[in-house]
């Protein structure tokens, strides 16, 4: 953050920090272009079609272009619209000093907040990769859509009511988005911003060692058995505590594995409805959903409980019992996640085959995949254990020194 004539500037560098958001923009603007570019073009050929097979093929593709932009569009489309609010609350609250100074110098909210324009630079990088990669796949992927030459052929033309919806729109949107919701961040008292503030540290960070008394072995085992049941209700506060000031990252961490979850089962079974390529597709967009999500949820949560893990370790807790602490909450909600991306990719196949080409003849029967869930978990879990260890060894390595000198 930089101070010129206009007040505070968000700078190009904190706009870089979203690659969150540009990844999820990107996914998601690759998959709806693709669709909707298709759905334009098939269109344009319904006067083509001579035979009842061919209308029924026809409708399924045009039902199939909407359900996807639609459901994959909006889910991914109210995500992108958590991680820009978080990203600007977790902004403002990392840099409420400057912008106490900035407001007591006489600067109004909206003349401050109208730089965070700024973060909508992440939605038009994420759009414009997800444009361009969008338009090299879709040769491809028109070719995959009537592999079985069932319909007269669908020539690709460029759209530019597709930039419009998939690129101009959205950086303009989420950049005014970002612009209104600092504005309403920043109504809040000058002395509430100058006032240094964080998670606070539990007053319980402590462990009482007691030196055992020589002649009263039954008093010591008393004080030890009453130390650590008090040291495990801390580490159960710590946990709460987390999970209650950390509620968005408890929905990235969801959403982490409903990604992982959905996309990975999925693409096993679209070997069977649609191709394997399409399959590779979903299972590289779930995995990058999935890990981008997961690795920024986790940092965000270790860098904002630096001070907390700092008085942790000087008042003797493990790197084990902090990790365990701050970051063991989230792993039930990533199971809650898991189970509900299997239940979405379920319903979603299931909808796709009873419904839209449920008149199509040769759409072989869609049942639930057991194995391919358990290898799914499997993965998942494998993953999860993996990142969690990295970072309890990133714990590990945190300065007590550094931090208690800030």
């Amino acid at each position: 953050m930089i101070l010129d004539g206009d007040g505070m500037v968000v700078g190009m560098k904190d706009a870089v920090k979203l690659i969150g958001i540009s990844v999820i923009s990107a996914c998601a603007v690759m998959v709806c272009t693709l669709f909707l570019n298709f759905y334009m073009d098939i269109i344009l050929i319904k006067d083509e079609i001579v035979s009842e097979q061919m209308m029924v093929f026809y409708q399924a593709q045009v039902s199939t272009a909407k359900v996807v932009c639609l459901v994959s569009g909006g889910c991914l489309l109210v995500t992108s619209v958590v991680m820009l609010l978080f990203y600007i609350k977790y902004y403002i609250d990392t840099h409420k000093k400057q912008l106490g100074i900035l407001k007591a110098l006489g600067y109004s909210n909206i003349k401050t907040a109208k730089h965070f324009w700024v973060f909508g630079i992440s939605i038009l990088m994420g759009t414009a990769v997800g444009t361009s990669g969008a338009f090299i796949l879709m040769p491809w992927f028109y070719q995959l859509q009537n592999k079985d030459r069932i319909l007269p052929n669908v020539v690709m033309h460029f759209h530019p009511s597709v930039l419009l919806y998939f690129v101009i729109l959205p950086t303009a949107a989420f950049s005014l988005l970002a612009v209104l919701y600092a504005c309403h961040k920043l109504k809040m008292p000058v002395l509430a911003l100058l006032k240094e503030t964080g998670m606070e540290v539990p007053k319980r960070i402590t462990r009482m060692k007691k030196q055992p008394e020589k002649n009263n072995v039954r008093k010591d085992c008393q004080e030890r058995s009453h130390v650590s049941y008090r040291e495990q209700s801390f580490l159960s506060e710590l946990r709460r505590s987390t999970l209650r000031s950390k509620k968005t990252l408890a929905f990235f961490m969801i959403f982490a594995a409903f990604c992982f979850s959905a996309m990975t089962q999925m693409s096993f079974s679209m070997k069977d409805l649609s191709s394997e390529m399409m399959g590779v597709m979903m299972l590289l967009i779930g995995i990058i959903l999935a890990c981008v999500t997961l690795f920024l949820a986790i940092t965000t949560v270790v860098k904002g409980n630096t001070k907390t893990i700092a008085m942790m370790r000087v008042s003797g807790y493990s790197q084990k019992e902090c990790c365990r602490a701050l970051l063991g909450g989230y792993r039930f909600l990533s199971y809650i996640g898991f189970a509900l991306g299997t239940v979405y990719q379920y319903a979603l196949l299931r909808i796709m085959v009873d419904v839209v080409f449920k008149d199509f003849e040769g759409v072989p029967a869609y049942e639930f995949d057991f194995p391919i869930m358990f290898l799914s978990l499997f993965s998942f879990i494998l993953v999860y254990e993996v990142v969690m260890h990295q970072y309890t060894e990133k714990i590990r390595k945190i300065s007590v020194r550094e931090i208690m000198s800030e």
